[in-house]
């Protein structure tokens, strides 16, 4: 992984946490804890993959042609492919 790809994956995992702490505060402490430890759970890793797809806000739609999802980090389909290559280098099922 290049320097790009793990500041991709370490700015998205970070607004994936903060997003995770405020809807389920023991979820985001697991998560966390693995995440200091360079490994999550399969739950975890299951939920940050859904997070990703769910939040990719850069689609090359405008505002005619596509929605619209709102939220505090720009995340790209490419943003998305990264993280999605990370879990599956980690033995993820993603």
């Amino acid at each position: 992984m290049n320097g790009d790809e793990r500041s991709t994956v370490e700015r998205l995992v970070s607004a994936w946490l903060a997003e995770t702490a405020r809807h389920d505060p023991a979820a985001a402490r697991e998560a966390r804890a693995g995440w200091a430890h360079g490994r999550l759970s399969e739950r975890a890793a299951q939920d940050l993959a859904t997070w990703v797809t769910a939040r990719v806000t850069d689609t090359g739609f405008n505002a005619d042609e596509g929605p619209y999802v709102a939220g505090p980090e720009r995340i790209t389909p490419s943003d998305k492919d990264t993280v999605h290559g990370w879990l599956r280098a980690r033995g993820h099922q993603v």
